[in-house]
């Protein structure tokens, strides 16, 4: 690595050029699944991320990853797999990404199998699987209720014995386009601000979603805030349905630096009621047979309004109760969520109940991909897992998220690898390099009033209160006007790294990003003039069939409508209502 010149006039400052076949950016499942992929193959690859590999996003999914292997069920199939991801997705998932899932992911679980992940097993050795979720039959295996973590752990080590080299410490700003063809990325190490020039052939965008935008979310501090969004339009990349967020019922209201922790749903499986502010078990007015054990969407939506409509706790939130249930129930089933809320609020849930509110949890919408290989449409550019989308339209069913990761890990290792050998030469563009080495220099050089920390807050006050469960015209005009106020005062920021190291750049990227995200989602809920799944626009209440599309934001004022291709008859054949009741699970 031979440190760069700077050219007059610019900040000196460290920095570093690295030459790698193709560069993966994020540590979690998806990105380390790539980077095992390539490194089977052969090829040079570099992983970069932001936080520690041991302790990336993927490591929070509880429940477990879906395959139709059958071991419980003989008659399950990927026919009925994907039949089943289809209709929970409103019809708003494109075919042909759910076919590449559910025809590939009994080959992901085996190359877990192969890496020596440890699921649970039946007493005849097969694996074992279970319900989650709208499922037709039992097809999420698991590891306990630490499925992600496994997953996470048996990657980390796979990755560690082939060799491949990981980088836990660098923020990436931008990636690097000539004539829109990829050629690496820029970035800084958030220790000590030495910058990085990452010459690659290809690049693995593997950076999460855009669920940390809200208020109240499932995802930790500074992770999820839309990172790839950014990265992938500034690159000459678009985004797919960035109004499609999926927001879970039960997130925790306290304290203020957990908010959005979720409180897993088997507290309603196993007998939780929900109470308003009256005391009234309120989900009798929303879905009176199946009450707390309702969809996720339809109990969020109910928490939602009970709230709105001024029957929320004085906190802002609704009370789930498990405390008439037997004490031994609750340690017996419940350990994770009594453990929890004694860890953050010195809460005995045997005795006194929850105050919950909705949280996001997930962005269903995502960098646009193709479905076979998971290109972007920028030549060597790649996107999966929750940066991506194409899998989940308006719904996710629940488990497919960890083997998307998995299945097109594998996918785009392989095409990533194939474009890199492809290659003649790799043409670079000093000027490209140049505008990320400024934008850097001059976020270092702001020592304006206004607090990027408060900033963020601001984005997160404006998303949660004109984009949250419901959505209506006037007030995503209103978070729209907002958001150009907001970014008039980015621009008079002050950053200020410190002897703790750069985080507060970092910060400022991620405002960056969070704000960019808020705009594609306004934009494209705006335009979303229906009622679907997730979606809910209190002035559209019925769903429109014209919509029955996918909205592909470009930039600010710039959102398509693009056509789903038709669903094979085979697929619509087993389409089918299929009862969540005894199913829920995180």
């Amino acid at each position: 690595m031979a440190p760069a010149q700077p050219a007059a006039g610019e900040v000196t400052v460290a920095e570093h050029q690295i030459a790698t076949s193709v560069l993966v950016i994020g540590t979690g499942g998806g990105g380390l699944r790539a980077a095992i992929e390539l490194a089977e193959r052969g090829v040079d690859v570099l992983a970069v991320g932001k936080r520690a590999k041991s302790d990336a996003h993927t490591t929070l999914a509880a429940g477990g990853v879906n395959a139709a292997l059958a071991t419980m069920d003989p008659e399950d199939s990927w026919q009925q797999h994907a039949a089943d991801t289809l209709k929970e997705s409103y019809l708003l998932a494109d075919p042909e990404t759910v076919r590449m899932v559910t025809e590939n992911a009994a080959r992901g679980i085996e190359d877990l199998e192969r890496y020596g992940m440890p699921f649970a097993r039946e007493a005849d050795g097969k694996i074992s699987q279970r319900f989650f979720g709208a499922h037709t039959y039992r097809r999420t295996a698991f590891a306990g209720d630490y499925t992600g973590l496994e997953i996470q752990r048996t990657l980390v080590d796979r990755a560690a014995r082939l060799g491949v080299p990981v980088m836990d410490t660098v923020y990436v700003t931008r990636i690097l386009v000539r004539d829109n063809v990829v050629f690496g990325a820029y970035g800084f190490d958030l220790a000590d601000g030495t910058r990085y020039v990452i010459h690659a052939d290809a690049v693995i965008l593997a950076a999460g979603g855009h669920t940390r935008i809200w208020r109240r979310t499932s995802s930790r501090r500074d992770e999820n805030t839309g990172d790839s969004f950014r990265l992938a339009v500034l690159a000459g990349g678009r985004i797919r349905d960035a109004e499609l967020v999926q927001f879970h019922p039960s997130g925790l209201i306290a304290p203020e630096n957990a908010a959005g922790t979720l409180v897993s749903e088997a507290a309603r499986g196993e007998g939780g009621v929900l109470r308003n502010a009256l005391g009234e078990r309120f989900m009798a007015e929303y879905d009176a047979d199946r009450m707390e054990l309702s969809t996720r969407d339809r109990v969020a939506l109910a928490a939602y309004t009970e709230i709105k409509e001024g029957r929320g706790t004085p906190d802002g939130g609704v009370w789930l109760d498990v405390s008439h249930l037997p004490r031994e129930t609750i340690m017996r089933r419940l350990p994770r969520v009594y453990q929890t809320l004694l860890e953050l609020q010195m809460l005995d849930i045997t005795r006194e109940p929850i105050e919950i509110a909705p949280t996001a949890h997930y962005s269903m919408g995502g960098v646009w991909v193709r479905p076979e290989d998971h290109g972007t449409g920028v030549e060597g550019l790649y996107a999966l897992g929750e940066a991506a989308s194409g899998l989940h339209g308006a719904n996710r069913l629940g488990g497919n998220s960890l083997i998307e990761l998995l299945v097109y890990g594998r996918i785009v290792g392989e095409a990533a690898a194939r474009h890199s050998r492809g290659l003649g030469a790799q043409q670079r563009s000093p000027a490209a390099t140049g505008e990320a080495r400024r934008e850097v220099d001059e976020l270092l050089a702001a020592d304006g009033p206004e607090n990027v920390r408060a900033l963020q807050r601001t984005v997160r006050n404006t998303m949660t209160e004109h984009a949250g469960v419901v959505r209506h015209e006037t007030g995503l005009r209103a978070g729209l006007a907002e958001l150009d106020e907001l970014e008039s005062r980015m621009r008079a920021v002050g950053v200020h790294p410190d002897i703790a190291g750069f985080q507060d750049l970092a910060h400022a990227f991620d405002l960056k990003a969070a704000v960019l995200a808020s705009r594609a989602t306004l934009e494209s809920a705006l335009e979303r003039r229906e009622t679907r799944g997730c979606h809910n626009r209190a002035d559209h209440p019925d769903l429109d069939e014209s919509l029955r599309v996918n909205l592909v934001w470009s930039g600010p004022g710039r959102v398509a409508r693009e056509e789903l291709p038709p669903i094979p008859g085979e697929i619509t054949s087993l389409m089918r209502e299929v009862s969540t009741a005894g199913k829920l699970v995180e």
